[in-house]
């Protein structure tokens, strides 16, 4: 291909220096798993394990939690290690599999996800706030965003350690106090009935730990975080992030220890519902001031993890496409206003049908991502340096993938408004397929049009700099 961005010396020098690097500017390996372990926190995490559990049944609920456990685990460990050995974030790592043009789209995804998820998440503070002391809710949310965006302010690496580990003790035993309080005040059982399994056919979208395992598709993007994060650490620390910090023991804490909380809680505080909203209001309305305390630190280890990436990414997006240069503030600023804005919505309200919409884009791109990664067997890495006049527009393999999967989780997702006994069917398939057609479209392109393997504009020698 003929090349009008770049000599082929500029894009091998670019890889080269950039590996020679020492990391010295990047996290220690405890400041990057103390904040990313920040994630586990979310009280998203409890509510979907306790409602899991009374859809599907106990059984079933952990079982899928348990697949999700490994899945997770297994796909972020393939992913952080490009991420750290590249310093690849989702917006650099998608001119590879989509192009300039491509990364753009999935940026603007990426941020408007993490700002969504910002929202929600400090909607329950603000929610958990008016509980406790009264007021309206638009007054608390504008203390909650005013509280949490000074955090970020400064750098993810100055504060999100700090914060994390401040809150870390708090966000866990507290957790552990509110079950055994719930237990010594109310006696364990006397809330919610959840059945230990529930019979679903395949043909209503069962089986329940399938169904399970699919609903936990729907928060992939932390497939997408984790590339964010990891593209802070040291590639020394590589071995140690794939194992510990993105690998199955932070799963375990997110997926396996919030989930038995959740269903504890559940079936324990009586009049409690199997809602986020429904489960912090008990909280807030057992423990009094201390499980105020609880709420705040959990949403606030979370969402230091949402602010940023949604300001990281948004401007990103600001900057590529509209060629807007500002101080990182301006961008923190904006997206906060954003996020307070929403917050003035009834967002919570609308949680699952946004999960299934954006779990489509998301679990696509993941399994391209992956697939792409697996695909190239440890080569052909292109370092985050490499500038962008150095990609094409498009990449057609990636971008033809991403669509033809995205039209298929999307028709899935309207089998319930065709007829509601397809319902089950949908939400449950619909995740599995959209994966399934994004690695299988994705793999065969990459057998039969080989010239578009990454966005990168084909120069000679270049293969060399990025093995």
């Amino acid at each position: 291909m003929l090349n009008l961005t770049g000599s082929n010396t500029d894009v091998e020098a670019t890889d080269a220096l950039a590996r020679e690097g020492d990391d010295s500017d990047q996290m220690s390996r405890g400041s990057l798993a103390m904040a990313w372990y920040g994630v586990a926190s979310a009280f998203f995490f409890v509510y979907i394990g306790a409602a899991m559990a009374m859809a599907y049944g106990v059984l079933d609920a952990l079982i899928g939690v348990a697949l999700s456990i490994v899945v997770y685990g297994l796909i972020n460990a393939v992913l952080a290690r490009y991420a750290l050995n590249n310093r690849t974030t989702v917006a650099a790592f998608s001119r590879t599999i989509l192009g300039n043009a491509g990364s753009a789209i999935a940026m603007v995804i990426f941020a408007l996800i993490a700002i969504y998820y910002a929202v929600f998440e400090g909607s329950l503070v603000a929610y958990a706030l008016m509980t406790a002391f009264g007021g309206e809710m638009w007054f608390w949310s504008l203390v909650v965003v005013a509280a949490t965006t000074p955090l970020i302010i400064g750098g993810v690496r100055r504060f999100l350690d700090k914060i994390n580990g401040i809150l870390l003790p708090i966000y866990f035993f507290g957790l552990i106090a509110a079950v055994i309080w719930a237990g010594v005040q109310y006696g364990f059982g006397g809330g919610a009935e959840a059945p230990l399994s529930v019979e679903l056919p395949l043909a209503a979208g069962g089986p329940g730990w399938l169904a399970t395992f699919s609903g936990y598709m729907g928060v992939w993007i932390l497939m997408m975080y984790t590339m964010d994060y990891a593209a802070l650490g040291k590639r020394r620390d590589t071995r140690f992030h794939q194992a510990f910090t993105f690998g199955i023991p932070f799963y375990l804490v997110a997926f396996g220890f919030s989930a038995v909380v959740g269903i504890v809680l559940a079936v324990t505080i009586p009049g409690v519902e199997a809602s986020e909203t429904g489960i912090v209001g008990g909280v807030v309305s057992m423990m009094g001031g201390f499980g105020l305390l609880v709420v705040i630190a959990t949403q606030t280890r979370i969402n230091t993890a949402n602010y940023y990436l949604g300001a990281a990414n948004l401007r990103a997006f600001g900057e590529k496409v509209f060629r807007i240069s500002l101080p990182n503030l301006v961008w923190v600023l904006l997206s906060s206003a954003i996020i307070y804005l929403l917050m003035l919505l009834p967002v919570v309200q609308y949680i699952l049908i946004a999960l299934a919409w954006q779990g489509v884009l998301v679990t696509a791109w993941v399994a391209i991502a992956l697939t792409h990664v697996l695909l190239a067997r440890g080569g052909h890495q292109e370092h985050s340096a490499i500038g962008d006049q150095h990609y094409r527009a498009i990449n057609a393999n990636g971008l033809a993938s991403w669509t033809i999967a995205t039209l298929i989780g999307l028709g899935m997702l309207q089998l319930g408004g065709l007829d509601p006994a397809l319902a089950g069917v949908g939400a449950t398939w619909g995740p599995i397929l959209t994966a399934l057609a994004a690695a299988v479209s994705y793999a065969v392109l990459w057998r039969v049009r080989p010239t578009s393997r990454t966005g990168l504009i084909e120069v000679v020698g270049v293969a060399d700099a990025r093995g």
